[in-house]
């Protein structure tokens, strides 16, 4: 019998079970996926950090949950290499590194947050998937809130590690300008994280905190008031075209210029409210600019993301042009300057941001 073909060419049978266990293989990451949001949520992994090795029978009765829910979750974990099992005791156990990335929200390198984010974006797939045929979007304040909850803590640990002791001294002049005091706008700032970071470590600044979304200003509210430094920042429900204020020495916008609508229209807004001597800081998801260099684990990362939330949400604000999470320096620069700033440069990069300062 001939092989199957596709497209008329003969399928390397070889080549196929090399796809089909690729494939199988992420099957199984994504039925994972709902399982570290549970685990996250019912604080079974902090637990299993906390006290372990354990039984099933001991961290089901830490957590006040059932055991045979919690020794398939177990088993499912270490199937995956997320969770260490110890076949001659049957008991469960966390190593540093796996703690790091599921257990402790302060580390740098914690991702449940991502993985809450993605089950709010699958609550929108029809919505999604419909917009796909009509051209349509779907704004962030639409999604489910899991979507917003979740990009926050997945955001928070990489701000907390990077942003006063990296990217700030990254920019010309600015660090000494802030500790003696400065007038800062944080554009698209969410649930306030950078903001509170930023109000922490420089508390001579007036800082503004500006998001579209209307609850997501409520929560930052909320976490300032926590935080301590509610009487240093002031917030505004606006879109990043409408702001209030002018003769900012910083505007910052942390991930979220690639997702609005009018790029450009932003910048030369920016530009207005800057001082004349201002900085624009634009922190942007690490992106070569040709999209073959683009295609490894970050990038597939952030171009799904993109694909259910960054692009939905800038063709609901008209979409000219739609950047997407992985637009690259060049194409960012094009906007930027297209706006009116005659000066762009990379300050400085991590693994997964870009950060550019911009000029008038």
């Amino acid at each position: 019998m001939a092989p199957p073909t596709t497209a008329d060419e003969p399928i390397d049978e070889e080549q196929l079970d090399e796809l089909a266990g690729m494939a199988v293989n992420e099957l199984g990451a994504a039925y994972y996926a709902p399982l570290i949001v549970i685990g996250d949520r019912l604080g079974l992994y902090e637990a299993l950090a906390d006290g372990g090795p354990l039984l099933p029978a001991e961290l089901a009765e830490r957590t006040d949950t059932v055991e045979p829910y919690v020794a398939e979750w177990l088993a499912a974990g270490a199937a995956g290499g997320y969770v260490t099992y110890d076949p001659e005791t049957g008991r469960y156990s966390l190593t540093p590194e796996q703690a790091a990335l599921l257990a402790d929200e302060d580390s740098p390198a914690f991702l449940a947050g991502g993985f809450q984010g993605l089950m709010g974006y699958q609550k929108s797939l029809s919505e999604i998937e419909a917009d796909f045929r009509t051209g349509e979007g779907l704004g962030w304040h639409e999604h489910d809130e899991d979507v917003c909850h979740g990009t926050e803590r997945f955001y928070r640990s990489g701000y907390a590690t990077n942003l006063v002791a990296e990217w700030i001294p990254a920019l010309d002049g600015m660090d000494a300008r802030l500790r003696e005091g400065a007038r800062v706008a944080d554009v698209g700032c969410g649930h306030g994280v950078s903001t509170i970071i930023m109000a922490e470590a420089y508390p001579e600044s007036e800082f503004v905190a500006i998001d579209y979304h209307d609850h997501s200003i409520e929560v930052a509210r909320e976490r300032a008031e926590e935080a301590g430094v509610a009487d240093c920042i002031r917030f505004e429900v606006a879109t990043a075209k409408e702001y209030n204020g002018d003769d900012y020495d910083l505007v910052m916008m942390f991930d979220a210029y690639h997702d609005m609508g009018d790029t450009v229209g932003v910048a030369a807004h920016v530009q207005e409210t800057l001082a004349d001597d201002g900085t624009w800081m634009l922190v942007e998801p690490f992106a070569s600019d040709q999209v073959e260099d683009n295609l490894n684990p970050v990038g597939r990362a952030f171009y799904c993301a993109s694909t259910l939330a960054c692009v939905p949400n800038a063709l609901a604000q008209g979409g000219d042009p739609v950047l997407g999470a992985q637009a690259g320096e060049a194409r960012l620069r094009g906007v930027i300057t297209e706006g009116g700033f005659t000066r762009v440069r990379r300050a400085t990069e991590t693994p997964f941001n870009l950060v550019l300062e911009a000029k008038p």
